[in-house]
């Protein structure tokens, strides 16, 4: 007896020695529901050089989860000096229901120095929320509560510039309404659910010191910009208050020395021990600051990264260590990422051996230009050659901003327009999103959206996310076919300049019987098709009448029994 109440003493005395620089840690969220954030402030005291550098000081929290899983989050300095008392937090989202487990764990100098014992905590259903995106295949993504999903939206890649370079259209893109708080209800209320937005030097730099071309960030010496981190923090509010999902591009950062960095060349960065670390405790604190958020679909790398290996005339980057260095760092976001988020990169036309095939990036993803056309073949192309779904992140009709859009809007509209048709019959998660976002809000061309997110629930939920490709013809009209579980969807485009009355088969036998609509993507008007025949070869519906560059949607129902 005695013996026990001695060693149940010095485990004490442990106890609170290795708590003993924990002041104080406070949940401070009264409600603790699946999916919705828990944020704990943490007071503690200890020395450091640089609490933003993991490899000075880190302070994780350690979860079990109801299930039994083990989770390492990573959490993040706010204020207070070394020696002193300072403030750090966590910000954690449940994905189970039940009884979680957790404490918290400093290290310094990679080696364990601290912990506080383990507090309980009881998440609740929330009843409205799905969770995180997670690759789920070629056709879709899934939430965490199984609900398929597919993403429709466009590139808003930045706020508005204080000096745009735009040679035509510097005035519209220097508009101050082109923020996030405009654009983004402006998206979300013409049915996009989807956008893919930038970390640069003037938009979301939060390792930038100053120099960046937009008033709405203010020059700091601190480690992380803190106007930049405030902007970050609304961000990722105003996302979940409109039920919208974004491509985070998190870019280089601030690497060259230039700049704050450490290296002097992008070559440098792919290369360089101290740039990659510097990068990895980046990647580290944007986890920690807001990774809980379930608004963010995918980490993609790098935005065009072969511009960035052909950035120096004469000097191309090994493309060998732009593969190692994305093998690398998605390795160590995944170990990082207790959410498990998409990742991915980008090229914008030429392709890097390897890239596509590394096992921790989860989609591949190009941008087209001047060659929309071509979005199924390469969707396709790419899916078959690399079993991993595929991604248009930028097209449009032109590039060169040097140009007048106005002299060809109408092609540009129609660009617009065919790209998300394309996409939504093709095997990728996420819809072809357009550049020129500002050009396109003058045009009123987001309105577009609301037939194609239409299309897309029904879709979805026709198969709960199945998709198969069903042959199909219409002649001089270019068609698609899917059929997402016993619901067939059509898209019909009259590219010439002439009206056609379209004769469409479509090359599948359809059992029973079927009710057949026409959907017009312009007006949402839906109408009953009448004239049509079936046989064992197919379905033909005669005499569609399509007007010179516009679309058609066909649905074909079964009929309920």
């Amino acid at each position: 007896m005695k013996k026990n109440i001695a060693s149940f003493f010095v485990l004490f005395l442990i106890t609170q020695i290795a708590s003993a620089n924990f002041n104080k840690v406070t949940v401070i969220m009264g409600k603790f529901a699946l999916y919705e954030k828990v944020e704990i402030n943490v007071n503690l005291t200890e020395n450091w050089q640089n609490p933003y550098l993991q490899e000075d000081i880190a302070l994780d929290m350690e979860i079990i989860s109801p299930s039994g899983r083990m989770m390492l989050l990573p959490c993040f300095y706010v204020s207070g000096e070394s020696g002193k008392e300072s403030l750090w937090k966590a910000r954690f989202t449940p994905q189970e229901l039940g009884k979680y487990q957790y404490k918290f764990v400093i290290t310094k100098n990679k080696h364990l120095a601290y912990s506080t014992g383990y507090k309980k905590i009881a998440i609740i259903s929330s009843g409205s929320k799905n969770g995180f995106l997670h690759a789920n295949d070629k056709w879709t993504f899934r939430f965490d509560d199984g609900k398929p999903f597919r993403g429709i939206g466009e590139n808003i890649c930045w706020e508005s510039r204080d000096s745009d370079d735009s040679k035509f259209f510097k005035e519209l893109n220097q508009k101050s309404k082109f923020n996030y708080e405009y654009m983004l209800p402006t998206l979300a209320t013409n049915g996009g659910n989807f956008f893919r937005t930038w970390m640069c030097s003037w938009n979301l730099p939060i390792d930038f010191k100053n120099g960046f071309n937009n008033n709405r960030y203010q020059s700091s010496d601190e480690y992380y910009n803190p106007s930049a981190l405030i902007k970050m923090d609304r961000l990722m509010e105003l996302n979940d208050s409109l039920h919208l999902y974004m491509m985070l591009t998190l870019g280089p950062g601030a690497y060259n020395k230039r700049e704050g960095g450490l290296v002097d060349s992008a070559a440098d960065f792919f290369v360089k021990q101290e740039a990659k670390q510097r990068y990895k405790n980046r990647l580290r604190y944007i986890v920690a600051r807001w990774g809980y958020s379930t608004s963010i679909a995918a980490w993609e790398f790098f935005n065009e990264v072969d511009n960035v290996q052909f950035g120096d005339p004469g000097h191309a980057i090994n493309g060998a260590d732009i593969v190692a260095w994305h093998d690398e760092m998605s390795r160590y976001l995944k170990s990082i990422d207790p959410y498990n988020h998409i990742c991915t990169t980008s090229i914008s036309h030429r392709d890097i051996d390897g890239l596509n095939s590394l096992k921790c990036i989860d989609v591949n993803q190009k941008h087209i230009y001047r060659n929309t056309s071509i979005i199924p073949v390469e969707i396709n192309r790419y899916v078959e050659k690399f079993d991993k779904p595929y991604v248009i992140g930028e097209f449009g009709y032109e590039w060169d901003w040097s140009k007048n859009f106005n002299d060809f809007a109408e092609s540009m509209d129609m660009d617009f327009r065919r790209g998300l048709w394309y996409g939504l019959f093709s095997p990728t998660p996420i819809l072809p999103m357009s550049w020129w976002w500002e050009f396109f809000d003058s045009r009123n061309m987001q309105s577009y959206l609301k037939g194609v997110r239409q299309i897309s629930d029904m879709m979805l939920a026709a198969g709960d996310g199945s998709f198969q490709h069903v042959p199909v013809n219409a002649g001089n009209c270019q068609a698609f076919g899917v059929k997402c579980g016993s619901t067939f969807f059509v898209y019909l485009l009259n590219a010439n300049l002439d009206p056609a009355s379209v004769i469409v088969n479509i090359q599948t036998k359809i059992d029973g019987n079927y009710s057949i609509q026409s959907f017009d993507p312009k007006t949402l008007i839906y109408k009953d098709v009448k004239v049509h025949s079936s046989s064992e070869n197919g379905l033909k519906i005669n005499d569609l009448y399509l007007e010179s560059l516009r679309e058609q949607v066909i649905i074909i129902t079964p009929s309920k029994k």
